[in-house]
């Protein structure tokens, strides 16, 4: 059956194959020098493997025709479980940590790779080329305007539960290590623990920052912002 193909259909799935290598490598090359774990390896293993597996689908679907010329084979039979498979990829790229959700970004990245790969093996040039610069233009050109609105100062209110008999000067130091300041604070003593009312200023990317803080402490039950 290999044999049987002609050396046109080889040669154009070598094109697709390199274009999927060049497309999956320009978005893994923003990640990897990022530090980020769906770097340039996996972004371009990601792309190559989504356009061989929909040039297949494509490819296989057509072998066999009806005498009308319509094909026996479903042509998006195989491409359809990239949509599926690549989910587990983007799971094991969110990472769980004490109630923090990490590698969001990540996750997305891989399904846009996926989505790039699928638009090469099916012969979309165009598409796949024009959607590899907006995935690299949200990732580097709007990081600075991330990072701005990261800075801003806001006022949040956030629940503290410690346990019982717990002196809040004891935590100032976490709030004075993150930048967040108090700006009022209420306490309430109850059967099993105290509870802070708290008032907080500071930079919004800090908060996420002062959260983990306070959740590896041994004397914090649980932490709140509103």
């Amino acid at each position: 059956m290999i044999d049987s193909v002609p050396d046109p259909v080889r040669l154009e799935l070598l094109i697709k194959l390199i274009v999927a290598v060049v497309l999956g490598g320009s978005v893994g090359l923003e990640r990897e020098m990022s530090g980020k774990p769906a770097g340039l390896r996996t972004t371009i293993l990601i792309c190559v493997g989504a356009a061989l597996f929909t040039h297949l689908s494509i490819t296989i679907g057509l072998i066999s025709q009806t005498p009308a010329g319509q094909p026996y084979g479903d042509v998006t039979r195989i491409a359809a479980q990239i949509v599926t498979g690549i989910g587990f990829l983007g799971a094991g790229a969110i990472l769980h940590e004490r109630g923090s959700v990490l590698g969001l970004t990540s996750a997305a990245t891989i399904w846009a790779v996926a989505a790039i790969g699928m638009a090469v093996g099916s012969g979309a040039y165009p598409e796949a080329v024009g959607t590899t610069v907006m995935v690299c233009l949200v990732l580097v050109g709007l990081r600075p305007i991330e990072r701005k609105l990261l800075s801003v100062r806001r006022t949040v209110t956030a629940t503290l539960r410690v346990v019982p008999n717990t002196d809040f000067g004891t935590l100032e130091d976490v709030f004075h290590d993150t930048g967040v300041h108090v700006r009022s604070r209420r306490t309430y003593d109850h059967v099993g623990d105290r509870t802070f009312e708290l008032t907080l200023v500071g930079p919004s990317k800090r908060f996420d920052v002062l959260i983990d803080a306070l959740r590896r402490r041994q004397d914090v039950v649980s932490v709140y912002i509103d």
